[in-house]
């Protein structure tokens, strides 16, 4: 491999990281345009393991964008990242999966939106990410949760006088 071709797939693994990490971001804060935005006008989603559903980024997001209003704070935490560049049209590296474990703890919100409690909601699991090189840049063409486990609120000890 030359030193231009490592340089070339070092910024290509830079910038799929990138899209990973402006995925969680836009969840997390609940920007739906920037999450839209992620995904190639083929793109798909699927939230089933978790209790979702499954379809085009603009449906999911739709959804996202409902079921999220139960938490007043989300924080995604995409760890492990494993990157592997594929060949398209016998294109190498216009093509990219990415498997990463997470961990998403939430807090539920209030009758006022808010939360004031720590984390009462943490999920975890695997992600796996299908990503293709576009003229706009790296987008998704498929994300698949595999939620493994989830961690409910425990019921607050009843005070007995």
């Amino acid at each position: 491999m030359t030193q231009r071709v490592e340089l070339a797939t070092l910024r290509d693994r830079l910038a799929v990281d990138g899209v990973i990490t402006d995925y969680a971001v836009a969840v997390d804060d609940a920007d739906w345009t920037a999450y839209r935005s992620l995904f190639t006008s083929d793109g798909r989603a699927d939230y089933r393991s978790a209790g979702g559903i499954e379809g085009d980024a603009g449906s999911v997001a739709a959804w996202l964008a409902e079921s999220m209003r139960l938490f007043s704070m989300r924080q995604h935490l995409i760890v492990n990242r494993r990157v592997r560049f594929g060949t398209l049209e016998q294109d190498t590296g216009d093509s990219a999966r990415v498997q990463a474990d997470y961990v998403n703890p939430m807090r539920f919100a209030d009758s006022n939106g808010e939360g004031t409690s720590a984390p009462d909601f943490v999920c975890g699991g695997r992600y796996s990410f299908g990503l293709l090189r576009t003229y706009e840049g790296w987008r998704l063409r498929e994300v698949v949760v595999q939620e493994k486990w989830r961690r409910l609120p425990e019921r607050a000890p009843t005070v007995i006088d």
